[in-house]
């Protein structure tokens, strides 16, 4: 059985869970503790999340890599990947990534309490607080209020509306599910938390259809939930 370690806060891991859910493939998902050094020394690897390790003990770290690669890992189920998405296609939403990854490390930061995990421990959130202060030089709760223009900034570099109103009339990002949808749907999910943030229902509606097709929920780590 394969095995995904990974934090409940890390909206990465729902890429994996996504696939692996639309392959019907078993998944043992492990949360760790904001505190866990043991499992990362057993593994053999840096302190990092998520961590994908295969039936064969064969431990990938980049979910990016480990999409493109679903179906060589996964072989059994409908394909995702292979024969599924044009590679410039896929080089086309690694750029749309690339370009709005701090903008979204800077929304997903004020999060982090709101999950099972950091939510549940005082001590694990004072050292999640002091981590987030030392990396983007500003205080959980600044970034909090700065919400709003980083969703605007997101907004506008992700043109939202408009990548909305085609996951409405294509109903996923292709026409048809793909590694895609698991790479948009997980990222952009986490930001419903927001209080005063909404996204576009068109896309609500994708992210609900998304679940629902790929056979796995994402709010499972909430501590509303």
């Amino acid at each position: 059985m394969a095995t995904l370690y990974h934090f409940p806060h890390d909206a990465k891991a729902g890429r994996l869970r996504l696939a692996c859910g639309y392959k019907g493939v078993e998944l043992e998902t492990v949360a760790l503790d904001w505190f866990d050094d043991e499992t990362f020394f057993e593994l053999g690897v840096a302190r990092q999340s998520p961590i994908l390790q295969t039936d064969d003990g064969t431990l990938v770290t980049d979910t990016l890599t480990a999409l493109r690669d679903i179906d060589r890992l996964f072989p059994t189920g409908e394909p995702l990947s292979e024969g599924v998405i044009p590679e410039d296609a896929w080089q086309a939403l690694m750029e749309w990534r690339g370009k709005v990854d701090v903008v979204l490390d800077r929304l997903y930061a004020p999060l982090a309490p709101g999950f099972h995990g950091i939510g549940e421990s005082a001590e694990a959130l004072a050292d999640y607080k002091a981590q987030v202060q030392h990396r983007f030089g500003l205080s959980l709760e600044e970034l909090a209020n700065d919400r709003y223009d980083g969703y605007n900034q997101l907004a506008k570099l992700s043109r939202l509306p408009e990548l909305a109103k085609h996951l409405a009339a294509s109903r996923f990002y292709l026409g048809h599910p793909s590694i895609a949808d698991c790479v948009i749907a997980a990222d952009l999910y986490p930001l419903q938390m927001h209080d005063g943030i909404n996204l576009p229902v068109d896309m609500l509606y994708y992210l609900r259809r998304v679940e629902e097709t790929f056979n796995t929920p994402l709010d499972t780590q909430w501590l509303a939930r």
